[in-house]
């Protein structure tokens, strides 16, 4: 693994983790998750399995250690590798369109949709977290949380990402995406 891809998937966690402190939790604890956002650039740039499973721990440990969702923390790391992987496998999948900044946005909202999907099934039915005056959480969560944060990770994604592929094509940085 180049020293160089470690460094910039380094900063992609980094940015992904600063824009998660620095987002509210709501609705039990839940928050949306830009560090998924960050990742699934991070998997669009280096679509390797080192790599992918590289960002999923990291983005799914940071996200854990930040989360504000009772008992949050194994939850975090399992929706983050199963998303990451699920992403991974759809880019595989659909190499010839999955560049295009409009199939990029989509499969990221997917990844986002699964990701939200695996968190609440750990926490709620494996975990078996209670959530005050909630007696079936997961439909309530899953609309006022993870359908709004498909459209902001995909809102952020679509913005985010260009700039990023600006900013290694200027600097000469050679990854799938810019080859």
């Amino acid at each position: 693994m180049n020293t160089k891809n470690l460094v910039l998937m380094a900063l992609l966690v980094a940015v992904g983790a600063a824009l998660y402190l620095v987002i509210p939790g709501f609705s039990g604890g839940m928050k949306f998750d830009f560090m998924l956002t960050m990742m699934f650039i991070g998997i669009f740039l280096f679509p390797d399995v080192r790599s992918v499973f590289l960002l999923a721990i990291t983005t799914g440990v940071l996200s854990g250690m930040f989360s504000t969702f009772p008992l949050g923390f194994f939850p975090n790391i399992v929706d983050k590798l199963v998303a990451a992987f699920v992403v991974f496998g759809i880019i595989l999948v659909l190499k010839r369109v999955a560049n295009h900044l409009v199939a990029a946005t989509i499969i990221a909202g997917l990844g986002t949709l699964v990701s939200g999907v695996i968190f609440l099934s750990v926490a709620l039915f494996i975990l078996n977290v209670q959530l005050p005056g909630l007696e079936n959480p997961f439909v309530p969560l899953f609309l006022t949380v993870v359908l709004p944060a498909i459209a902001m990770n995909s809102v952020a994604f679509f913005v985010i990402q260009p700039i990023v592929l600006k900013l290694m094509k200027r600097s000469s940085y050679k990854t799938v995406v810019s080859n």
